[in-house]
């Protein structure tokens, strides 16, 4: 590997100052981005890795309190490196943001944390042109390649009934959420029945808010817990694919956030007394909410268990499909060499945006750097 080496300006009648040069720059220092790096650096290829927080593993310390994970810690390992403790328990969120950040220290100076990339824009003759932000400084880097490691779950999904809601209702997007504690006394609405929907209604049900769920349900891994996660990791891996009829059919679902629940189950949810509704939350009735079946709900909290949106709008060119996501084969964009995108929604399979999947993504847009930048290389000389 070797460190970003200062360029002369591509454009010698333009500013006149130099941009920093790198063959590879990934955007994005989670879990996408690291396993990237590491087999570019394997590789003896240069990258950076750009990560706007200031510390590898925040966007899960950031997640709620009891977050876990879906699989077990047999399969959570990036590439190299296994997921330290037992195999067979169930990582919470900040042991994953510890993990990461361990995992990212052998690679030292090439991840850059800090670093906000405001703009990706394709250079004349090649190449890409990332505006950065670090410390309040305004800064250029060119690369010959960049991978989009972020930007698949960038913006909170919030409905605009939330506008139209009683503002004595506390609401909360899951992304905002960490604990029972930050909710009022009284009843609480969940809108949205995947995972974190189901696992932020039992929360409040078990600190004893009267709950109710609402929103479609998407079915469940008939199993239990520790049987359920080798088949979800099994059906991730060669039944959700892009190999598979069921699997191409399925993606746009999951994509818009249709998953089964894997560790709350319909059953739990009974038992702790959370009132479970088909019925979506699609609007108001003298501020409170209201349910497609016509049910105004008394309450004191609401929780938007909504998803993400993608946001790329600070890539150019960018081709963009009408799900929100970028136009892409194999984590190459269409119509713009060297632009490279890993860890989307389902971008292979469902085990694309896995902890222990998104390496194999990972290593096939590793590997078709390397041939690019071999092919580069030989027409060079």
């Amino acid at each position: 590997m070797t460190s970003i080496e200062p360029l002369i300006p591509t454009n010698p009648t333009g500013p006149d100052h130099a941009r920093r040069r790198v063959e590879t720059a990934i955007v994005g220092g989670g879990q996408a981005g690291l396993a990237t790096a590491h087999w570019l650096a394997e590789a003896g290829r240069e990258c950076v890795v750009l990560e706007a927080r200031e510390r590898i593993g925040d966007q899960w310390r950031e997640r709620y309190d009891s977050l876990r994970l879906f699989t077990a810690a047999r399969v959570d390992g990036l590439p190299g490196t296994p997921f330290p403790g037992p195999r067979g328990a169930f990582p919470t969120g900040r042991e994953l943001a510890d993990y990461l950040e361990a995992y990212a220290a052998p690679l030292g100076p090439l991840v850059q944390t800090g670093v906000r990339v405001t703009g990706v824009a394709a250079a004349d003759g090649g190449g890409f042109v990332l505006s950065t932000v670090s410390a309040g400084q305004r800064e250029e880097l060119f690369a010959e390649n960049v991978v989009m490691a972020a930007g698949s779950d960038a913006c909170p999904k919030i409905p605009a009934t939330a506008a139209e809601l009683d503002p004595e209702i506390r609401q909360l997007h899951s992304s905002g959420y960490r604990n029972p504690g930050q909710l009022l006394p009284g009843p609480v609405l969940v809108v949205g029945a995947s995972q974190s929907g189901a696992d932020l209604a039992l929360e409040a049900a078990q600190a004893g808010h009267e709950t109710w769920l609402s929103g479609r349900h998407h079915g469940e891994i008939p199993v239990n817990e520790h049987l359920a996660g080798p088949v979800f990791w099994f059906a991730s891996n060669h039944v959700l694919t892009l190999r598979t009829p069921i699997g191409r059919r399925l993606r746009p679902a999951i994509r818009r956030g249709g998953s089964p629940l894997i560790r709350t189950r319909r059953s739990d949810l009974d038992t702790a007394g959370v009132h479970r509704t088909a019925a979506r939350t699609i609007g108001s009735s003298e501020g409170r909410p209201l349910l497609d079946d016509g049910t105004v709900l008394e309450v004191s909290n609401v929780l938007w268990c909504t998803g993400y949106r993608p946001d790329y709008s600070f890539v150019h060119p960018a081709l963009i499909g009408p799900d929100g996501f970028p136009a892409e084969t194999d984590g190459a964009a269409e119509g713009v060499p060297g632009l490279f995108y890993v860890g989307l929604i389902f971008q292979r399979g469902f085990y694309s945006h896995l902890i222990g999947g998104v390496g194999r993504d990972a290593k096939v847009v590793a590997d078709r750097i390397q041939a690019r930048s071999r092919s580069r290389g030989a027409s060079s000389t």
